[in-house]
């Protein structure tokens, strides 16, 4: 049996923001209580993280997570990024270097950002005293492994710099990252109905950057996943009514939510 589990549920503010509080959402459904999103992935034998939020840590450790092998990142923004320096722990755990990857821009800016954590693949390990992050640069829709899941980049657009959707195992399971849309070229690496799409609603109102609750279920219908988890929620964003406007096969997701496939 694989699993998924949802770290954090929110957008980059997190709910309550410092700004905005709880705004559409009623606080007494702790379900609506969000730190920053990344999310994790147990697939056979692989472990896998796609982004490191600057909650990941607090995500790991209430979900007993300590061992990876890879992690994923979509795009740069510091809500899916800025954590990265706590997977010196998993280092530590591991006592040797793990591997990441991003396509050509994102990885830029990690190197830029965290050139720090970075060591080339021949690299004697020495975690204890420092961090050891190998860099693995992708190209959109050209598939790799990690152990023996295969897993597909592809190009999402609309959103204010580049950002990357994966594809497990030809479309079993889709992880789409801040967009508004899909690059066609990617929807063709989907072969298959997947079993689960993971999606995000930052808001449910249109917005420049980000796909709106019409445009996050025109996808969800066009991909017709046999179940569809909404992520990465603002605070415009409320458990129920969300819920409520959604199909049967649709879920909101929330902090530590745990997906079995």
């Amino acid at each position: 049996m694989s699993k998924v589990i949802i770290l954090g549920a929110g957008a980059a503010p997190g709910v309550p923001s410092l700004s905005n509080g709880w705004g559409a959402c009623n606080p007494d459904n702790i379900k609506n209580y969000r730190h920053r999103t990344s999310t994790y992935y147990e697939l056979g034998d692989a472990k896998i993280l796609i982004d490191t939020s600057p909650d990941v840590l607090w995500g790991l450790k209430k979900n007993n997570i300590r061992h990876l092998d890879g992690v994923l990142y979509t795009h740069a923004h510091a809500d899916h990024l800025h954590g990265i320096d706590d997977l010196r722990e998993i280092n530590r755990i591991q006592l040797s270097g793990l591997n990441i990857y991003a396509v050509r821009e994102t990885m830029e800016t990690i190197s830029a950002r965290f050139g720090y954590l970075l060591a080339p693949k021949d690299k004697a390990c020495d975690v204890m005293s420092q961090p050891h992050l190998v860099p693995n640069t992708l190209n959109h829709n050209e598939a790799f492994y990690i152990r023996d899941v295969k897993i597909c980049p592809i190009r999402l657009i609309g959103h204010n710099l580049p950002s990357e959707g994966y594809i497990f195992n030809d479309g079993e399971i889709v992880h789409i990252a801040d967009f508004r849309s899909i690059d066609k070229s990617g929807l063709e690496q989907i072969r298959r109905r997947p079993k689960l799409l993971i999606v995000p609603l930052t808001t449910p109102f249109v917005h420049k950057y980000h796909a709106c609750l019409e445009e996050v279920l025109a996808v969800i219908a066009e991909l017709d996943p046999e179940k569809a988890v909404i992520n990465h929620l603002a605070s415009e964003c409320d458990y129920d009514e969300i819920m409520r406007l959604t199909p049967d096969n649709v879920e909101v997701a929330y902090d530590n939510m745990i997906i079995e496939l």
